[in-house]
């Protein structure tokens, strides 16, 4: 077999050794057994994956409340200084994207996750130390480094235990800790921020609260994760190979610990691959307006800083509900990419509002409305990666889209915050504007890249003519129920679906809009 073409044979927890296909060619799964399934990796694997990213946006999230409790003034922070301390952490992301690739394949994820929460968890509580630029700088990089991999190895795990039909809820269900974490941060820092204590500073306690919470739950991912459906502890023997087995319809494998060159490489000459990463660079560009500068532009309008950390909160409460409409819209049109356009159109409205409205007193509520309206960005991460993880075969083309997608985030997160000005605080009028132009471009990629998988969908068809076979498959993944396969048709699916071969050259592989 070429390295293309070679299926790789997974070793079960009890019976180490080769696992041939047969075993879950014979194996019957029932619509119950599929359920139950689902049902039993949602309470061991989604409510721990929810919970790590929690913590993860808790931390960011506590960044932008912490300068609204005199964290550059204490630090002694001056001019781009405060833009550079949001930045670092995201040029540590981008640093680390090609290692971060070869570990999430090389490194079993029980071992790997729970490293990297303890790693910025430590870094966290190390902020609460630091008493100028260059320490906060230190700690800030060193916080991105270990949050580098968080983002591709959840998306990896959770297209590795979910067909893809249910892929978007689930990774909805983790990134919509995003307003949750953002109301968390927000009511927090309005609680810690009132204690009176003469050995820390409020931002101190803060940002120690958020270090030490996470420390502690890095023993609780190790509890929890397994590394895979083949060895997962909480499934019997029989339950994986029914999960393996409802995973074939997927077309994307099921893991593989071998880092495949030719599979990068294909990565690289792949234009719908690099669109996902200009696509991860603008909305994250943009999110630096609501991350580090939201609640200084609340201030801004003429709220204390408590208030301003209050009126967080329902701009956190938005976030949620556009992840969950999101995740709704996309799985009932199963139309990642047109659900995404909708999604970004109330962003552009916002920011126009923002950019065009006077700050008068009389401007005060619709200014509000405007910015709450920016919470429809929150909807563009989770529906972008399931599109992307849902588009993508091949465990290193997988993993190395998405740490090219993760370093797409990061240079977002980078350049964002250099958008806004010290000096034109707290309106940062040329920000605003740049932030527009930002979503329209996003909505311009996003129309291109529907036309891109919709030319690869007939390029498929004229493989499998070419291969004798049917000119049009059902895309199974991609439906609310199970399928009953016949004979020939499971064996021929399976075949393909537990190779460790790309979408490009598996013509069973459907690709989704």
């Amino acid at each position: 077999m070429t390295d293309k073409q070679e299926v790789e044979r997974t070793p079960t927890l009890e019976q180490p050794g080769p696992w041939v296909m047969e075993d879950v060619t014979m194996v019957t799964l029932t619509e119950e057994d599929d359920r139950h399934i689902r049902r039993k990796t949602d309470i061991h694997l989604l409510i721990m994956l929810t919970w790590i990213y929690f913590l993860q946006v808790f931390d960011k999230a506590v960044f932008g409340t912490a300068a609204l409790f005199n964290l550059r003034q204490d630090t002694g922070l001056t001019g781009a200084q405060y833009s550079l301390v949001a930045s670092i952490s995201s040029i540590a992301q981008l640093s680390w994207q090609p290692f971060s690739a070869w570990l999430i394949v090389k490194v079993p994820h029980r071992i790997l996750m729970p490293s990297l929460v303890l790693g910025w968890g430590i870094a966290e509580a190390c902020i609460a130390a630091a008493r100028n630029f260059p320490e906060l700088l230190v700690a800030r990089f060193f916080l991105g480094l270990f949050e580098a991999g968080c983002i591709p190895l959840f998306t990896i795990i959770t297209g590795q235990w979910y067909r893809r039909a249910e892929q978007p809820l689930r990774v909805s269900a983790w990134y919509s800790m995003n307003g949750l974490a953002t109301m968390a941060a927000s009511a927090v820092s309005y609680g810690l921020g009132h204690i009176d204590s003469e050995l820390l500073r409020p931002w101190q306690i803060i940002f120690l609260f958020a270090g030490l919470l996470t420390i502690l739950s890095a023993p609780l991912v190790y509890w929890k994760l397994d590394n895979g459906v083949t060895s997962a502890r909480f499934l019997s023997e029989q339950e994986r190979l029914q999960a393996v087995k409802r995973l074939s319809t997927n077309q994307t494998g099921i893991g593989s610990s071998k880092f495949r060159w030719a599979q990068a490489a294909e990565v690289a000459i792949e234009p719908k691959s690099w669109l996902w990463v200009i696509m991860a660079v603008l909305p994250n560009l943009g999110s630096a307006l609501t991350s580090f500068f939201g609640p200084i532009i609340i201030a801004g309008l003429g709220f204390d800083k408590y208030e301003a950390s209050l009126l967080n909160i329902p701009f956190g409460a938005m976030q949620t509900l556009v992840i969950a409409g999101a995740c709704w819209v996309s799985y009932n049109m199963k139309m990642k990419g047109v659900a995404l356009l909708g999604f970004m159109l109330p962003v552009v409205v916002g920011i126009a509002m923002l950019y065009g409205l006077d700050r008068s007193t009389s401007s005060r509520p619709a200014l509000l409305a405007a910015y709450y309206l920016l919470a429809f960005l929150f909807a563009g991460n989770p529906l972008l990666l399931s599109w992307v993880v849902g588009n993508t075969a091949g465990t290193t083309k997988k993993s190395v889209t998405l740490s090219l997608y993760q370093a797409g985030l990061s240079a977002g997160g980078i350049a964002g915050p250099f958008m806004f000005k010290a000096d034109q605080a707290p309106v940062y009028r040329s920000g605003v504007l740049g932030v527009l132009a930002i979503f329209i471009a996003l909505i311009a990629c996003i129309v291109l890249q529907l036309g891109i998988l919709t030319w690869l969908n007939k390029q498929q068809r004229k493989k499998r003519i070419q291969n004798s076979k049917s000119a049009d498959v059902v895309d199974q993944s991609m439906q609310k129920k199970l399928h009953a396969f016949d004979g020939i048709e499971e064996q021929r699916l399976e075949a393909s679906a537990f190779a460790d071969i790309t979408d490009r050259h598996n013509d069973e592989f459907v690709y989704i809009y």
